[in-house]
């Protein structure tokens, strides 16, 4: 009875052709209210002032948490494989823009 119910709450992702292409950011700035997170992710081009944003992914306090946590297994996966990501600290780098761009304090 337990394998019925296992087999019953499969989900079937598809993707399709222009999705599986992907989208390149570079940069992520993330708002938060008391009930969603939203995260926009942005392209910067080198000399160019203005960006725009390619994509807005909207989720729940509670998918945000859990997003966070594959992220965290994922890039500790990542480094015991490939060694340690360089870890970028605000202002380190001239070419980065701040990462407070008015609204709450953003995390990328």
């Amino acid at each position: 009875m337990e394998d019925k119910k296992h087999k019953s709450q499969q989900i079937n992702i598809e993707l399709n052709e222009e999705v599986a292409q992907g989208t390149y950011s570079n940069l992520a700035v993330i708002t938060h209210s008391t009930s969603e997170f939203v995260v926009d992710f942005v392209r910067i081009m080198p000399g160019i002032p203005k960006a725009n944003v390619k994509s807005r992914i909207i989720l729940t306090p509670e998918h945000a948490k859990r997003l966070l946590m594959a992220l965290q297994d994922n890039i500790a996966k990542f480094e015991a494989q490939h060694g340690p990501i360089k870890n970028v600290t605000p202002g380190s780098d001239p070419n980065l823009p701040p990462m407070n761009f008015g609204g709450p304090t953003a995390q990328a």
